[in-house]
C-alpha cells in the first residue's frame, strides 16, 4: 500500500481497523525517513556505552556493558532527538494518526523498544489503556519496525477484535501493579486467534489501546527496534494522576492538524471547556477578571 493511499484511507481500511482493532501496513515508511530514524536510534546506543545503570532517558538491560550494549528502551524519543520529534508530530505517522482518528489527533507519548538480540525480553499479554487512561477509548499506538522482523525476533502479537471486549485488571494476586493480565484470566483469552505482526523494515503496525497484545522474547542474533507513537482523538484527554499521564514529556497534548475545539463529552452531555491556559502564559484568570473583561 502506498503512503498517499493510507493518508486518505478508504472505507475498507477504516472498517478493518474498527472491527479488528489493528492494522499491519507493509513497507509504509520510505527509505529516507527510515535511515534518519535508524541513525537517531543508533546515537543512543552509542550514548549508552558510558552508562552502568539506566538513566532517565535510556533503559539498559541486564548484561549491558560499554563493549556490548544492551538496551531495552529509549524513553520519550520526541523529547530526546529532533528527528523523532519531527517524525511523530509532522511526519507520515502523524498524518496516518489523523486519517484514522477523523482528521485531527492529539499526541500522547512515544517510546523506542530496542528488543535486543539473544534475549530481548518478553512482553506479557496486556492492554494499554490501563497504563494511561483517557476520557474515551480512541487512543491508538502506531509502531514502525526499524529493522525487518520475523518469527524468531519476538514480533508483536494481537488478538483481533479484543478491543471490543473486557478491560482486564493488570494487578497481580497480591494487588500489586504487574502491567500484565493475570494468569487466572489468561484462559479467557482467545490466544489461538493471535496474529503475529511480522514485516520488512519500514512496516507499520497500528493497535487500539484496548487491544490485547504482547510479544515473545527475541532469541535471534538480530535486534528488533520498534518505534512507537500514541495518539488519541482530538476530543479525547488523558486523565491526570492516573498511570503515566502525569509523567509524560513536553510534547504530550500537542494537537496535530488543526486547533483543539476544547470540547468534551461526559455521560452523553457535551460541554465546551475553558481555554488551555498553560499555552496562554501559564496563568489562569479569575472568574472576576474573565467576566469583567466581557463587560468592558
Amino acid at each position: 500500500m502506498q503512503l498517499d493511499e493510507v493518508m486518505q484511507p478508504d472505507t475498507a481500511l477504516l472498517e478493518s481497523y474498527e472491527k479488528e482493532g489493528y492494522l499491519l501496513i507493509e513497507g509504509l515508511i520510505e527509505p529516507a525517513w527510515l535511515e534518519r530514524l535508524k541513525t537517531a536510534a543508533a546515537e543512543f546506543v552509542e550514548a549508552s556505552r558510558s552508562l552502568s545503570q539506566s538513566s532517565k532517558a535510556i533503559d539498559i538491560a541486564p548484561g549491558h556493558t560499554s563493549e556490548q550494549p544492551k538496551l531495552r528502551r529509549l524513553v520519550s524519543p520526541v523529547d530526546q532527538h529532533p528527528t523523532f520529534w519531527e517524525f511523530a508530530l509532522k511526519g507520515p505517522i502523524a498524518q496516518l494518526a489523523c486519517s484514522l482518528l477523523g482528521g485531527s489527533a492529539r499526541f500522547h507519548h512515544s517510546k523506542l523498544n530496542y528488543k535486543w538480540s539473544e534475549g530481548g525480553e518478553e512482553v506479557k499479554w496486556h492492554q494499554d489503556i490501563q497504563f494511561w487512561p483517557h476520557t474515551d477509548f480512541s487512543p491508538l499506538t502506531i509502531g514502525v519496525y526499524l529493522a525487518a522482523v520475523d518469527d524468531e525476533m519476538g514480533p508483536m502479537g494481537v488478538v483481533p477484535g479484543s478491543h471490543h471486549g473486557r478491560i482486564y485488571d493488570l494487578y497481580d494476586s497480591q494487588d500489586q501493579w504487574a502491567g500484565a493480565i493475570q494468569d487466572k484470566d489468561i484462559n479467557r483469552l482467545e490466544l489461538d486467534k493471535a496474529v503475529w505482526l511480522k514485516g520488512a523494515a519500514g512496516s507499520v503496525t497500528v493497535h487500539n489501546a484496548c487491544m490485547i497484545h504482547g510479544s515473545m522474547p527475541n532469541d535471534s542474533d538480530r535486534g528488533r527496534p520498534l518505534l512507537l507513537q500514541t495518539y488519541s482523538a482530538i476530543d479525547s484527554y488523558p486523565i491526570s494522576n492516573l498511570g503515566a499521564n502525569s509523567v509524560l514529556g513536553g510534547a504530550s497534548g500537542t494537537v496535530i492538524q488543526g486547533p483543539s475545539a476544547q470540547r468534551i463529552s461526559i455521560q452523553g452531555r457535551d460541554l465546551r471547556c475553558a481555554p488551555d491556559w498553560s499555552v496562554k502564559g501559564g496563568k489562569a484568570p479569575t472568574i472576576f477578571g474573565s467576566q469583567q473583561q466581557k463587560m468592558m
